[in-house]
């Protein structure tokens, strides 16, 4: 759906108040103040694309600022890219203060403030998607953000035609083929900022490796939690669940598949345990995640190739000394939600 909302029909002492109010609650609250003492007239055309938001404002000579006081912490984490179509701006975010020209492109976090200064008329193309869809670190965004980006070369000379299309589109797509431009959004806007942040190629590896390593760790220590999942790992290391996969490319498993595995290994040494009393199957199970008997059963048989309770069995006779696995073979654990879309619409099966 495209909005369109203008001042025309606003009388001019309240058309300070109806902007502000119209930005706040269309892109984020801020704080706009005309620059001069004449009329101030504006429009804005908002349509989603997905999971992308799109708006064009056309507007006189005014300043924007996003104050501390207006970021609330229960908002959805934005990354917005500011496309500049005529006039100029002055963007300042994290310390940092850039000139905006005509054609020129600048990212930045909604979640910190910022500020816009248009000494003219001006327009400008406004992209705001969720944080959680990009795959680069914080770090890679902030070292971008504040800093013009021009676009006669490099990734941003792809990237322009591409937005600037976007922002025209004048009829709605089907909902698979809105997510899918969405989706090439978001790849070139990664892309973009890797090759700001690492024009040589090199990419951080040690940085990857010790988040890899916190990631294996705190499912390591959250296995028994029936909800683990790639969503709530990524939530809880501040990653969108397409950067947690991202991590995993190099590992020969998925994430999905390595809490899986972690799983069935600790069932197995807790069913192989002699001298003791052992708690039955389904309560070993329950204890590391597994919510259903049935799927426990299952997967774990196809690891180990005897079902649980003939494991146990095995294990706890005096009279049979059997070799210890390495582990069970990767199974697939990973199904795809609504059908075959994006990797990150991948979920944990329930456990």
């Amino acid at each position: 759906m495209n909005v369109v909302l203008t001042t025309d029909s606003v009388p001019d002492q309240e058309k300070v108040t109806y902007w502000n109010e119209v930005m706040s609650a269309t892109l984020v609250p801020m704080t706009v103040s005309p620059r001069g003492t004449g009329p101030f007239d504006g429009r804005i055309a908002t349509r989603h694309i997905g999971y992308l938001q799109v708006s064009t404002v056309e507007a006189d000579a005014k300043f924007v600022s996003r104050t501390p006081a207006l970021i609330t912490p229960s908002s959805e984490a934005l990354v917005a890219v500011g496309v500049q179509i005529s006039g100029t701006a002055t963007f300042a975010q994290g310390g940092r203060t850039t000139e905006v020209g005509e054609g020129d492109l600048v990212v930045y976090e909604t979640g910190r403030p910022y500020s816009f200064d248009y000494p003219q008329r001006f327009t400008t193309h406004v992209f705001q998607l969720p944080r959680r869809t990009l795959t680069v670190p914080d770090s890679d965004i902030r070292r971008v953000a504040g800093n013009a980006i021009h676009t006669g070369a490099g990734v941003a000379a792809t990237l322009f035609p591409f937005l600037t299309a976007l922002a025209s589109l004048a009829c709605a797509h089907p909902p698979v083929i809105a997510h899918r431009l969405a989706d090439d959004f978001v790849d070139l806007l990664g892309t973009l900022l890797t090759e700001r942040t690492h024009p040589g190629g090199a990419q951080p590896d040690t940085a990857s490796a010790a988040l890899l390593l916190r990631v294996r760790e705190h499912i390591d220590r959250n296995l028994g939690d029936p909800d683990l999942s790639p969503e709530s790992i990524a939530r809880a290391h501040g990653m969108s669940v397409r950067y947690l996969h991202k991590l995993f490319e190099g590992e020969e498993t998925t994430v999905c598949r390595l809490v899986q595995r972690r799983r069935l290994e600790e069932c197995s040494r807790e069913l192989a345990r002699r001298g003791r009393a052992t708690p039955s199957v389904s309560a070993v199970a329950h204890r590391w995640g597994f919510s259903s008997p049935a799927h426990f059963s299952r997967v774990f048989r196809a690891a180990y190739g005897v079902p649980p309770r003939e494991w146990h069995a095995l294990h706890s006779a005096p009279s049979r000394l059997l070799p210890v696995p390495a582990g069970p073979s990767p199974a697939p654990s990973v199904t795809m939600a609504d059908g075959p879309r994006h990797p990150r619409h991948l979920r944990l099966e329930s456990a």
